[in-house]
């Protein structure tokens, strides 16, 4: 590896095969600027797949493309200094369309072109398992397994979770519920270390802009485009891990993508009563509201009938049959949160809550938890380790300088002599 801190690394057994699920193009552009770290590092992986898995706004595999096309400018001058790094028709070969929008209730829905290669890939003789770094929601990889359980144990998924999970919280209750055995990096904050902090790392980082990628080829150019150059990347720790040290190991102490402590459950909490400030939920986890009302036999099971707004964003609730109503949530943050439910059933209409959102993650067990396998890990709950109220996020903040100065050197190559 050709790096100024190649040294504070740790040594891989073997280049990582991988494939990326993105909601790039959606509405958050940090996914654009963790494309061009991702591409400027191919060098290091074996890209099998790169997944247009878009919950809200206009992502799409072309924007992926879009992406490649920026990065094959930059290519010839890049590849004068690495060997390996991966070239752009072959990767434009591996971009596919997952699913556009979230699943409902039951978590997954039809296959698609993005599902399926998942399990393509999985399902390839490889003494490597396939790492799956999701830097969207699960809708894709929940699709996969339920097309295709047999590659449970064929992939190992870096989740980037909070806001994701959120999201895409049905498609995580899916695979929590069905797959628990399934190797699970859960990072619901340990992400936000690399992310710049306003106070603390906007005049650094408008300055790493303008020493480093400023000038820097045409993508130097494009990165301005996506936070006027302030470096978010919330998905690049995935990435990270995989670079630095062995994989297989999530404990591993002192790496750039985080370390991770194996948990016995993730949290759910299911209420079948209006909720309210006696009422405490971890953060991060499934809160699941059920309603009784009518017998409905001309509504669809797990058809979408009304709207729980929570958090001034509405969610879509469902009827499951035999009268019983419901809608999930995932906070990304600790909170009092209130919800008001409107829908055309009467029964329904009008009702409401409110609960709090504790700091900690998985939080006190309870017989609602998921309870998963061995192979599940999280965010470390230390207090050292907390930055404000995010877990886990000072593992990667105190490894951000080091972090942004390998990427440098990088830059560096693309720059005019």
């Amino acid at each position: 590896m050709f790096s100024l801190f190649a040294h504070a690394q740790k040594p891989r057994p073997e280049r990582p095969r991988i494939i990326v699920s993105s909601d790039i193009g959606g509405t958050d552009p940090d996914d654009n600027q963790s494309m061009i770290h991702l591409l400027m590092y191919s060098d290091m992986f074996d890209i099998e797949g790169l997944i247009s898995s878009p919950s809200f706004g206009n992502g799409s595999a072309d924007e992926i493309r879009r992406m490649i096309g920026i990065y094959e400018k930059d290519y010839d001058r890049l590849k004068k200094h690495v060997a390996g790094l991966m070239p752009p028709d072959s990767l434009r070969r591996i971009c596919k369309q997952g699913r556009r929008g979230l699943a409902p209730f039951k978590g997954y829905d039809e296959p698609t072109e993005g599902s399926e290669w998942i399990v393509r890939q999985a399902r390839r003789q490889s003494d490597r398992p396939l790492w799956i770094l999701v830097w969207g929601t699960l809708e894709d990889v929940a699709q996969a397994l339920h097309d295709a359980p047999d590659i449970k144990d064929k992939i190992r998924i870096y989740y980037i979770g909070g806001p994701n999970k959120k999201w895409g919280v049905n498609s995580y209750a899916y695979i929590a519920e069905n797959f628990p055995d399934v190797w699970m990096i859960e990072n619901n904050a340990t992400y936000r270390g690399l992310i710049a902090d306003g106070k603390r790392d906007g005049e650094a980082d408008s300055r790493y802009y303008e020493r480093v990628m400023s000038g820097a080829g045409h993508m130097g150019a494009d990165f301005i485009n996506y936070y006027k150059g302030r470096v978010k990347m919330g998905d690049t720790p995935s990435l990270l891990y995989m670079m630095d040290g062995n994989p297989d190991d999530p404990e591993k102490e002192s790496c750039w993508g985080g370390s991770f402590r194996r948990t016995a459950y993730t949290s759910r909490r299911v209420f079948e009563r209006a909720t309210t400030l006696n009422d405490t939920v971890p953060v991060y986890s499934v809160i699941e509201l059920r309603m009784k009302g009518p017998e409905q036999l001309d509504i669809d099971p797990d058809s979408a009938c009304f709207t729980a707004t929570i958090d001034r964003q509405a969610w879509p609730g469902y009827y499951l049959g035999n009268g019983l109503y419901a809608v999930r949530y995932s906070p990304k943050a600790p909170a009092v949160l209130s919800y008001t439910v409107s829908s055309g059933i009467k029964e329904l209409d009008g009702q409401h809550g409110t609960f709090v959102v504790d700091r900690m993650w998985p939080g006190k067990r309870c017989k609602d938890d998921y309870t998963v396998g061995g192979n599940w890990f999280t965010d470390r709950g230390d207090k050292e380790y907390f930055e404000g109220p995010w877990q886990g996020a000072g593992l990667i903040r105190k490894q951000r300088h080091e972090i942004l100065e390998d990427w440098a050197e990088r830059w560096n190559w693309l720059k005019d002599r």
